[in-house]
């Protein structure tokens, strides 16, 4: 960042030339993470589980910006792994992670699986945590680096019928502001973006419940879900140096929700 108020520039938001890992980057809220960073000037790794990544690449290598895709299951360590020597054999360097990938199951409390608490824990804290001490290993000797978690506003409340969700939510702002207190002496910052209700193919179900939709809309002050595009300025802020002093914080991008 600038040492006086006239070094300031735009610039700073810029992430040309920098190399970022997205995980589950290639749909919803992770693809405009992805074309958001691409546009800001870095070159993308993005790992997703299946292979369904032609719209991505598009949206990427439209803005002038490598990309490349690595196929991978994150609740599987050694995979998990094997993602991070990859983009390190591709690029090089790793500046930016979105621990964006996740996944939900819904069920009543009484009624919820134990296998189905396993399957979110694994993904949504498990893969979170491994893949942010992965990549802060090569930050650190970098002296440099930028982790972005993806919390939620069940970091904050209880919601219904996600136990597990919300457990793991909760659990990533926790990780988010101890990774930043280890890191922050090796110029690493970590912080968490905590979206609000979405339009994604995750949240469809709800949308698709009249009355559980009507309920969300009305403690919404904005009065409207989100778009994924309405998160991609948040993404390029926490992972530029206009944000270096910016270190474990949970930064709510909700349309008022939590003000509600």
């Amino acid at each position: 960042m600038p040492d006086t108020l006239k070094d300031f520039s735009l610039d700073f938001f810029s992430l040309k030339d920098k190399v970022a890992i997205v995980t589950g980057g290639n749909t919803g809220l992770g693809q405009g993470y992805s074309v958001a960073l691409a546009k800001a000037g870095a070159d993308l790794f993005i790992v997703t589980y299946d292979n369904d990544w032609d719209e991505t690449r598009e949206l990427v290598e439209a803005t002038g910006r490598k990309v490349a895709f690595f196929q991978a299951d994150l609740s599987d360590r050694e995979q998990l792994k094997a993602s991070v020597e990859k983009c390190m054999e591709v690029y090089g360097r790793i500046d930016v992670l979105v621990n964006n990938a996740g996944t939900i199951r819904r069920s009543p409390l009484l009624e919820y699986k134990e296998e189905d608490w396993d399957a979110v824990l694994k993904i949504n804290l498990d893969a979170v945590y491994l893949m942010s001490q992965e990549v802060a290993k090569i930050m650190v000797k970098q002296k440099s680096g930028k982790i972005v978690n993806i919390a939620s506003m069940l970091s904050f409340q209880g919601g219904k019928f996600v136990p597990s969700y919300t457990a793991s939510k909760h659990a990533v702002a926790g990780l988010t502001k101890s990774f930043a207190n280890e890191l922050a002496e090796h110029n690493v910052q970590i912080n968490a973006i905590a979206p609000g209700y979405v339009a994604t193919a995750n949240t469809a179900p709800i949308r698709a419940d009249e009355s559980r939709n009507a309920e969300i809309l009305s403690r919404i002050p904005a009065g409207k879900w989100a778009k994924p595009s309405d998160l991609m300025g948040t993404v390029v802020f926490l992972s530029s140096p206009a944000s270096d002093y910016v270190n474990g914080h949970i930064l709510a991008v909700d349309g008022g929700w939590l003000a509600r």
